[in-house]
């Protein structure tokens, strides 16, 4: 869409705001009708996950909700959810009633997939408007001539948002509401930017009740929000003075807070079943990697151990290895055999100790602003990424999408990007495994990756290659990075035809999936490092817009 307005020079015929307005609404509506037409496709079991969650709040008293295990799939969101699962239940009544039964375990009538999967293409509305409210906070009208850019700039982001690889087959092919959480995430990211950080808190806080996983980033708001409204730069040199603490903030937003969580767990409160919120929220004996590992300091931590294993083995220091260690599908408790056990509180001291850095300098720099508190957003989603307790592999989205957003700030960012959200989004693909989804998921990800690519080199202004350089590369990355990026295709080669050629293939199940883990692992870990480099190691000197 944005090429061809490009070339036709349609956007310079027509002006106006309900015109600039159309675009956005032609190009969600385009990609809702992409997700209506992946209705039919493969479902996880996150779907049978949900359905019960609408029968157990529709059907159960509240006392009940944390308690009832007739299912295996538990409810493990934050009470808000639960009741944001009340509210579909009394839609989804009218579909087909009996979806709604606590005992109807795995039932998926036509009307009900047809009702849960419209209720994410409508609950997405609140990420356009979230990605839309991004786009005006970072891009407002300039009077310079910048404006120009600056609706490029807007337009690119949205789509990058709205038409996210990762979204789209996670939310409407594996089944769950990320588009619809993200969108308050963006709606509070914009607000900060807007200089309304009482919404900012109010939505973040709101988040957290949604969906726990985003106290990840919850570092980042406490420090920005204390340092950057409570606590103002008193000199240039970012000079702290208690003298001109804002008290009379500080209370309000913690007033703002405190009542978001009083209406989210006040009734548990009163009920005496605080506890078991708490245990389904944080479940620690779920092991230190998920069935899949996702691609981070763990996957290559597992690896060791296992080939250290396997090699011990054959050279008779240790007993046979089971079977199911570590690679069975299994989602528990283990014991790694040749490295040292991780425990829950060694991976959290090193994810709090990885975000100190980024923490820190958001503190001493209060100058750099809201940016600098989106970035340090990203720090803190790649530190609990990287080194956390049992993160899934979807949560590589809590990084792709806030750092979409300072992709179209600075091209060192954009390079950080493109690197991330190739390799991460390919992280992905292990989710939808039947044959079906190959060619969908192929083509998806190329249409994504290739406009990411496309459209942040047309706005940085750069060619396609380097001359100077003696090795041809992507754009915005080294020539090592594109070889990397080029190399997963390899990768997904190697799990779709070569590995069933190998000898023993059917007694090593497990390796196309820890090949996949460790070779993302690996672009995860090098843009991570890549980020400290600009960011922390070097004062990152280009300008915004560069």
């Amino acid at each position: 869409v944005q090429i061809g307005i490009r070339s036709l020079g349609v956007a310079e015929a027509i002006t106006g705001f309900w015109a600039i307005m159309a675009k956005y609404w032609f190009l969600f509506s385009a990609v809702t009708a992409i997700k209506m037409l992946l209705i039919p496709t493969y479902r996880s079991t996150d779907f049978e996950v949900h359905r019960n969650w609408l029968a157990v709040t529709h059907s159960l008293p509240v006392s009940q909700w944390y308690r009832d295990t007739t299912s295996e799939w538990t409810l493990d969101y934050p009470p808000l959810f639960a009741w944001f699962e009340f509210a579909l239940s009394q839609l989804a009544r009218v579909f087909d009633p009996e979806m709604l039964k606590v005992s109807n375990l795995n039932y998926s009538s036509e009307m009900t997939v047809i009702f849960q999967r419209m209720s994410v293409i409508l609950a997405d509305v609140m990420l356009f408007y979230g990605a839309k409210q991004c786009c005006y906070a970072l891009f407002r009208g300039s009077k310079k001539k910048k404006s120009e850019d600056h609706s490029e700039r807007s337009f690119t982001l949205f789509f990058l948002l709205v038409g996210n690889f990762g979204l789209l087959i996670v939310d409407h092919i594996h089944f769950q509401y990320n588009g619809f959480l993200f969108g308050i995430l963006l709606l509070s990211i914009a607000r900060l930017f807007q200089g309304r950080n009482y919404e900012g808190a109010f939505w973040f806080a709101v988040l957290l009740n949604m969906k726990h996983i985003y106290l990840y980033i919850a570092p980042a708001y406490f420090v920005y929000l204390l340092r950057n409204f409570c606590l103002p730069q008193t000199s240039r040199g970012g000079g702290v003075s208690l003298q001109n603490f804002r008290f009379g903030r500080f209370l309000s937003l913690g007033a703002i807070v405190a009542m978001v969580f009083c209406v989210s767990f006040g009734p548990f409160v009163v009920m005496g079943q605080l506890g078991d919120v708490m245990a389904r929220l944080f479940p620690f004996k779920r092991g230190l990697t998920h069935a899949y590992w996702a691609p981070n300091i763990w996957a290559l931590y597992n690896t060791v151990d296992k080939t250290a294993g396997v090699v011990a083995n054959k050279l008779g220091l240790i007993a046979p290895l089971g079977a199911g260690v570590m690679t069975g599908g299994l989602v528990g408790d283990v014991e790694h055999t040749v490295l040292p056990s991780v425990s829950p509180p060694v991976t959290v001291i090193i994810t709090a100790v990885s975000m100190l850095p980024a923490l820190w300098s958001l503190w001493r720099r209060p100058q750099g602003g809201a940016v600098a508190f989106l970035r340090t957003v990203v720090f803190c989603a790649y530190s609990s990424f990287i080194f956390g307790w049992h993160v899934h592999e979807k949560a590589i989205l809590l990084i792709i999408l806030p750092m979409t957003l300072l992709a179209l700030l600075n091209s060192n960012d954009a390079s950080v990007f493109l690197l991330i959200s190739t390799c991460g989004h390919y992280s992905l693909f292990p989710l939808l495994f039947t044959k079906f989804e190959i060619p969908i998921k192929i083509l998806f990800m190329l249409i994504y990756t290739v406009y990411a690519f496309d459209s942040l080199s047309y706005l940085y202004r750069l060619k396609k290659y380097d001359k100077d350089s003696i090795y041809p590369s992507l754009p915005l990355l080294s020539p090592m990075q594109s070889v990397y990026v080029v190399g997963l295709g390899v990768v997904e080669l190697y799990r779709l035809v070569i590995h069933s050629y190998l000898p023993y293939s059917e007694h090593l199940q497990f390796l196309p999936l820890m090949f996949t883990s460790v070779y993302c692992a690996l672009g995860v870990l090098s843009s991570w490092l890549l980020l400290c480099k600009q960011n922390l190691l070097v004062r990152n000197t280009r300008n915004k817009y560069d």
